[in-house]
């Protein structure tokens, strides 16, 4: 890796890693969808990045879901390139790898086992007034 400067360290967005605690009630996967989308899916409520997701995020998820069912559904010929590389871009725009979120500008910490996390919205007040010195 890289060194980073201090105002590139400090343009880093920090989010706790796990599922966030106040996710909105989402639809459930399309019992048509193939299993490693319904997985793909799903594994999305558990990651850290959800907890900047608003409803149209997670309707391109659905959508992203949909895409990689037909993706994976192409066994006869094998997947269309095109789709493939469609299907990469709206999962880089949701942050789904380490690599997205490094270009992103954003870190998922770590949680040391046995801790509870905090909902974002009480870090970010608790972050706001030890900055106004409160």
């Amino acid at each position: 890796m890289g060194h980073r400067s201090k105002e590139e360290k400090d343009s880093i967005t920090k989010a706790p890693s796990g599922p966030p605690v106040d996710l909105p009630d989402l639809p459930e996967p399309s019992p048509l969808w193939d299993p490693i989308a319904t997985d793909w899916y799903l594994s999305l409520r558990q990651s850290g990045q959800a907890a900047f997701y608003q409803p149209s995020d997670w309707a391109v998820a659905r959508y992203a879901a949909e895409l990689m069912s037909r993706v994976l559904d192409c066994s006869e010929r094998g997947p269309n390139g095109q789709l493939v590389a469609a299907l990469n871009s709206v999962m880089a725009s949701l942050l789904t790898t380490e690599g997205d979120r490094r270009r992103a500008r954003m870190e998922l910490e770590r949680q040391k086992p046995g801790t509870v996390q905090a909902p974002a919205s009480v870090t970010a007040i608790a972050d706001y007034r030890s900055s106004i010195g409160g």
